[in-house]
């Protein structure tokens, strides 16, 4: 039979453990309530300025921009910004996008890709499999803003223009629900029109005037239209690690109180058979010296 110390040391562990999984759940359940208005928020202007991109684009003239996707184009080089989080103890979540981006890596055989790391846990996931990362941005999350991403966003945008890139690719975890989050790879540059702005074979639909000139207008909004998309993905990474965070000390917590409600029953169970036996010996002895 187990010490009914080691039962009771055992017990205040895991409620000293419960305890601060309850707290971690409180700090993430009001993180992902301004994190997830702060996404809510910048979805539809992100949804927005690719449309209208896709707009100017069907009216420019083939090559009016180099950011533009024109045809079909090979990729030689190609640069891969992962998105984790900067702390674990948030369930699948680094997992499913670190998976994801090695099977990514993995698939361009002969292709040349440089990687860039949001987040302390891509960049260690890499470092322990020994691929070489390019740039990590470590503890990124702690305090993030538009200017940040804009620096991002700028870097990937001159990496490209100077030919150092074919492609630029962001895999980052979607926010759909407080439990869902989902990998995705956004492929960033060069910028795709989107299929919903496409119009029928032969048919385009009226034009604008546009000022000072289509060109500067279109360079303007490709330059927004990178910064937005950056920004859109970390803050439905950031999002989605709360979320997840909060959905996984919610189980340990619970967990726990099961575990600590089994450890009591255990305890008792100990403790009542030692009183048990203690009663069987005086009971014995007395047997014994009445004999």
């Amino acid at each position: 039979m187990a010490n009914l110390r080691d039962i009771r040391r055992r017990i205040t562990s895991v409620k000293n453990t419960q305890q601060i999984t309850r707290a971690m759940k409180m700090v993430s359940a009001a993180k992902l309530r301004r994190a997830q208005e702060r996404m809510e928020a910048a979805r539809p202007y992100a949804r927005r300025i690719a449309e209208v991109i896709g707009h100017l684009a069907l009216r420019a003239a083939p090559g009016a921009h180099p950011l533009i996707r024109a045809g079909e184009r090979r990729e030689r080089r190609i640069v891969l910004v992962v998105v984790s989080a900067d702390r674990g103890l948030c369930g699948s979540f680094n997992s499913g996008v670190l998976r994801r981006s090695l099977e990514f890596y993995q698939e361009r055989k002969g292709v040349e890709v440089t990687l860039l790391t949001i987040g302390r846990k891509a960049g260690d996931y890499f470092r322990y499999r020994k691929i070489p990362v390019a740039e990590r941005l470590d503890d990124f999350f702690r305090s993030f803003d538009f200017a940040k991403a804009r620096r991002i966003g700028e870097g990937l945008r001159r990496r490209f223009l100077d030919d150092g890139a074919d492609a630029v690719y962001l895999i980052y975890n979607r926010f759909r629900s407080m439990l869902s989050q989902v990998p995705e790879v956004l492929p960033l540059l060069p910028v795709t029109i989107p299929p919903s702005v496409q119009p029928p074979i032969g048919m385009i639909p009226f034009d604008f005037i546009y000022e000072p000139s289509a060109a500067a207008v279109l360079e303007a909004l490709l330059e927004r239209h990178v910064n937005t998309q950056v920004y859109q993905a970390l803050l439905e990474s950031s999002a989605g690690e709360h979320g997840a965070r909060m959905s996984a000390m919610d189980n340990a917590t619970t967990n726990a109180a099961e575990m600590i409600d089994k450890l009591t029953l255990f305890y008792n169970r100990a403790r009542q058979a030692n009183i048990t036996r203690e009663l069987i010996e005086v009971v014995s002895g007395a047997d014994a010296l009445k004999g």
